[in-house]
């Protein structure tokens, strides 16, 4: 197989014949698996050495959790993409670690194929969850854009987006790939990558939760 070739991942699971299987089961599939951890201090340290492109991550882990991990990565520079990889497909969890700037969301019952895809999605961006935690995190973006917006972007001087800007924004909020608005728009992958970190730049937000946030909170979400 070759669809993670070229990807630089790393591993973190305190359990080390799990933590071994995922590694290997990447490698197998052409990542380039630049480090893996068993513990959160670990874990922050070898990530910011190696710079991963996506880091597959356990949320219970000893010394420091892993939802506090992603926190300390997320946003850096360089920002690893972050899909965790957990036994727990609990509510609290799930939302937890996708506030904490995780992209997505893989329960451990998932397949060798469904773990490399979603490896292979994350790093493009796009957010991946096991089937049936997609509508839970949606409807927690728009729990979220019903309470008051903590900055007004909409005050003389904020900045505009372009009309493109816009409309892959509105896609976003919508839920699409990066794959998907690509295909309806008629442009390139890598386009739709620019727009949206031109995006982020633009209006001060750190990832894609933010982003969705304040598209739903301007009703880009709709038709």
């Amino acid at each position: 197989m070759t669809e993670g070739t070229g990807l630089r991942v790393m591993v973190v699971d305190d359990h080390p014949m799990w933590r071994d299987a995922v590694a290997r089961d990447l490698a197998e599939a052409g990542c380039d698996v630049v480090a893996t951890a068993g513990d959160g201090l670990q874990a922050v340290r070898r990530a910011q050495a190696t710079a991963p492109d996506v880091l597959v991550l356990d949320l219970n882990l000893p010394g420091l959790p892993g939802v506090q991990v992603c926190k300390e990565l997320v946003g850096g520079d360089p920002s690893p993409r972050v899909l965790v990889l957990s036994a727990s497909g609990e509510h609290a969890d799930v939302l937890e670690a996708v506030k904490s700037g995780a992209t997505g969301y893989l329960l451990k019952s998932a397949s060798t194929e469904e773990l490399i895809d979603a490896v292979r999605r994350t790093a493009a961006g796009d957010p991946v969850f096991t089937p049936g935690l997609a509508g839970l995190v949606l409807g927690e973006y728009r729990r979220l854009a019903a309470e008051p917006a903590p900055a007004a972007a909409d005050e003389p001087g904020a900045p505009r987006l372009t009309e493109r800007e816009t409309e892959v924004l509105r896609l976003v909020a919508k839920g699409l790939s990066y794959k998907q608005i690509a295909e309806r728009l008629v442009i390139s992958h890598r386009t739709v990558q620019n727009h949206v970190q031109n995006t982020l730049g633009k209006l001060q937000l750190h990832n894609r939760v933010e982003l969705v946030r304040y598209a739903i909170e301007r009703g880009l979400d709709g038709v």
